[in-house]
């Protein structure tokens, strides 16, 4: 090869450099994996079957449109009824316990999440958890 440069490639070199458009430094670029979209879901004040089926809807239609993280807020159990009745379990009757019970025992959801997990304090603390779908 040559060291002769074509008069081509001179003019596009002198057009480049007067040109002030600033290119981006490939060295010092973060990567990062940024989720595509998160939706949340508040099932305060939801009887069990109200918030079972609510929060069924609430995956399947999330898995359709590709987002890959859900926050669902079942509260503490705080203020629950379930204290006044004799034939409820104190601590399955509660919302924040059920919700992933009903997820973990159906198949259908199980196949689009990939994981279940404790919330951030930021985003509910022990009153939520993070849903992770599979891509689809």
């Amino acid at each position: 090869m040559g060291n002769k440069i074509s008069e081509k490639d001179k003019k596009t070199w002198n057009e480049f450099l007067s040109n002030d458009q600033k290119l981006p430094d490939k060295d010092n670029l973060q990567t990062e994996i940024k989720v595509k979209e998160t939706r949340l879901l508040d099932l305060h004040g939801k009887s069990l079957d109200d918030a079972n089926r609510v929060i069924e809807n609430f995956i399947k239609k999330s898995h359709q449109d590709k987002v890959h993280k859900l926050i669902i807020v079942t509260g503490k159990g705080l203020h629950s009824n379930n204290e006044k009745d004799p034939y409820v379990s104190k601590d399955l009757g509660i919302l924040k316990y059920s919700i992933p019970e009903f997820l973990k025992n159906n198949s259908e959801l199980m196949k689009m999440i990939s994981n279940i997990s404790d919330a951030n304090i930021q985003d509910g603390g022990s009153g939520a958890f993070y849903i992770f779908l599979k891509k689809k």
